[in-house]
């Protein structure tokens, strides 16, 4: 009879650990086949995968008080926990080494973690933890980047762990010099995704310069956020900039719908060059109106898709007609002979206007996402410094369409500008050498330089010193110059149009005087 029992317990054992490796394998093959779905962009949301992953996790049945399986990409850890529980800490160090792996990292649970667990239930609970070492699982957020593609996630039973008031401890190590924010994968956050990245709950610390340190009162998949765009603006300065913007938007509106309208008076004596100043005046009206009307429709849907396109569209026209205005002044100045081009105003309206049409237009047909709600960080010192909250306009979402066809666009028209008037400026001052004495007509011309190149080119070079001990004298200037660069545009246009009725007069003058004498 002891033969029998002993037989029959040999066979459990046995039965028993087979199950274990069965139960084990099943949660591996999901894993690898969620390294392969990630690899092919499945269709299947990743959501499922990874709900699946975490009821195998929790189900799984193992010898010991913990297990850990791996694949190239992802690492889950499962442990057995019970009301005596007195925390935990895992740390990469002590932990099998994921190929994919390279930064440190760790998780620190306190001991209040099971308290409210146990008070319901009086058996054995189940602690998994989930690592993923790449960002394929998670959307990436349009203005920032995952540190190290790290996401850590762990989960207490089958339910929510919230309101720790000895907090979750997540560290991780890196060489990066971005501003960092943790956050947590919100579910159902997103009208487009299973789920967003949200601040909420988590402190952001940093003890060292290549430690972030984030304390979260809840258990999920946590991860860090590198700022990708420029650094974010004070959340004290948001009510003064955006009340210089909205004044200055709205008189350069006003002012530019004025000069466009006297200019459309006066087409017919008109020449090519006020032709040009008319249309410049046109983009930077419909500029600021697309820009007064982003931030109210800054929620995703079409509406804010096609007004992102049509303000991207209508920055690159103002600063295409800018580079024109740069171009007409160096045919002005360098071709004094022979400058006549047939149909001249025809074809640059083609270039001011279709290049920049061209260019929005094929976004839209090869990627209609790269416009949308597009997130402003404002930091808030009142709180902790990496805090942040968010302004949303409708505008570029894409970091490098935002890098090449807005940065690198305005930056080349920029340049060409100041090109331009550093040439022009050498030209009239051999001009002014020549007069002797120096006549009213050079020091016109240098007016005239000053107020067409400087207005319409520098003034948006400032867009690239936002940095550093540049930031804040950047905000103010790059706000007040281009927001009120219609109203200068329009001051200019008044003094141009006194002047040549105040020469007019004198010729006039000077001719009567002339028919008088003889």
């Amino acid at each position: 009879m002891d033969r029998w029992g002993a037989l029959f317990f040999c066979l459990c054992l046995v039965t028993s650990q087979s199950w274990t490796a069965e139960s084990s394998q099943d949660a591996l093959s999901w894993m690898e086949k969620m390294e392969v779905a990630a690899k092919k962009r499945s269709l299947i949301s990743f959501a499922d995968f990874i709900h699946g992953l975490e009821w195998r996790l929790l189900n799984v049945s193992f010898g010991g008080h913990n297990l850990t399986l791996k694949t190239h990409t992802i690492q889950t850890l499962a442990f057995k926990l019970g009301c005596n529980f007195t925390g935990l800490s895992l740390s990469s160090d002590t932990l099998e080494r994921v190929p994919q792996a390279q930064a440190r990292h760790a998780m620190q649970f306190p001991a209040e973690l099971t308290r409210d667990a146990c008070r319901t239930h009086t058996r054995e609970l189940r602690l998994i933890c989930i690592y993923f070492f790449t960002s394929h699982f998670f959307k990436k957020d349009i203005n920032s980047s995952l540190l190290n593609n790290y996401v850590l996630g762990a989960q207490l039973g089958h339910g929510p762990v919230n309101n720790l008031s000895d907090r979750v401890n997540i560290s991780f190590w890196h060489n990066e010099s971005y501003t960092v924010t943790c956050v947590f994968w919100k579910e159902g956050a997103s009208k487009d995704y299973w789920g967003a990245w949200s601040p909420e709950g988590c402190l952001t610390e940093q003890p060292s310069p290549s430690q972030v340190l984030c304390r979260c009162n809840h258990l999920t998949y946590f991860a860090v956020l590198m700022q990708l765009s420029p650094a974010p603006v004070p959340a004290t300065l948001l009510a003064p900039l955006l009340y210089i913007s909205l004044v200055g938007c709205s008189i350069s509106i006003v002012a530019s719908l004025l000069t466009v309208l006297l200019q459309f008076y006066a087409r017919k004596q008109s020449d090519s060059t006020t032709r040009i100043h008319m249309n410049l005046n046109s983009s930077v009206l419909l500029l600021n109106v697309a820009f007064l009307l982003s931030p109210v429709w800054a929620v995703p849907g079409s509406a804010c898709t096609v007004l992102g396109a049509t303000l991207h569209y209508m920055l690159l026209s103002c600063l295409t007609w800018m580079a024109i205005e740069g171009f007409n002044l160096y045919l002005l100045l360098g071709r004094v002979y022979n400058i006549y081009f047939r149909r001249y105003v025809l074809k640059l309206c083609a270039v001011g206007w279709g290049v920049p049409a061209f260019l929005v237009l094929l976004l839209l047909a090869t990627n209609s996402s790269v416009y949308g709600p597009h997130r402003i960080p404002l930091s808030d010192s009142q709180r902790n410094g990496t805090d942040f909250q968010n302004m949303s306009i409708c505008w570029v979402r894409n970091p490098d369409v935002h890098s090449v066809l807005v940065m690198g666009y305005g930056g080349l028209m920029s340049l060409f500008n100041l090109v331009v008037l550093v040439w022009a400026l050498r030209v009239l001052r051999r001009l002014r050498v020549q007069e002797k004495p120096p006549g009213p007509r050079a020091c016109r011309d240098t007016v005239t330089v000053l107020g067409l190149t400087v207005l319409l080119g520098t003034t948006w070079a400032l867009a690239f010193f936002s940095f550093g001990v540049f930031l804040l004298p950047q905000l103010f200037l790059f706000t007040i110059f281009n927001s009120f660069y219609g109203f200068f545009l329009f001051l200019w246009f008044c003094s141009q149009r006194c002047r040549a009725e105040a020469e007019a007069e004198a010729e006039m003058e000077a001719f009567s005087s002339s028919q008088a004498m003889q």
